[in-house]
């Protein structure tokens, strides 16, 4: 979701805590269980505060799967790979790429209906963003005739993919994955 959420129009909003992967506390009601403590690190209050635990405004996550001594800030800054580095590196893709935020949006519409396949254009610049909405693998074909003779450039590993010619283009997608692709001529 998130790599969706930033390839669309306008501003993206995080919430603090998505990009580590907190959990909400459903338990608290209302709004209240989006606003436990952030959870920094694995200690006391879970980095947030040197307050009594029943001080706070609202309890920590004691959860062992999202529980602040599981999931927090100081952990996942240690690993290339956390969810935390993740998320800073798709800000940083999408802050280089002037057409996330200002470029049109034109939706296409393959046969696959688990499949969101859009373009977005800035003047010369276009991109293209396929998402897997399904929990299982999909493949889909894509009609981007308008721009045979492109290359698509996936833009997170740089990766160059065939050609775009007079066929649909065949794309096949793991679970929930999503492709980011710079359309180029080369």
């Amino acid at each position: 979701m998130t790599g969706m959420l930033m390839s669309l129009p306008e501003t993206p909003i995080l919430y603090y805590g998505d990009e580590i992967g907190m959990g909400d506390n459903i338990y608290l009601g209302d709004r209240n269980g989006v606003r436990t403590p952030m959870q920094w690190d694995g200690g006391w209050n879970g980095g947030f505060s040197t307050a009594d635990p029943e001080s706070l405004y609202s309890p920590l996550m004691l959860n062992p799967v999202y529980g602040y001594q599981a999931v927090n800030v100081q952990s996942q800054k240690r690993f290339e790979h956390s969810l935390l580095s993740w998320t800073k590196h798709i800000i940083k893709i999408r802050k280089s790429t002037p057409v996330f935020g200002r470029g049109t949006i034109e939706f296409l519409y393959p046969a696959n209906h688990r499949v969101l396949a859009y373009t977005r254009q800035l003047g010369k610049d276009t991109i293209l963003v396929v998402n897997n909405l399904s929990s299982s693998a999909q493949a889909v074909e894509l009609d981007l005739r308008r721009h045979k003779g492109n290359i698509l450039i996936e833009m997170f590993g740089r990766n160059i993919f065939p050609r775009i010619g007079d066929l649909p283009y065949l794309l096949t997608m793991g679970p929930y994955q999503f492709y980011w692709f710079r359309l180029r001529k080369i």
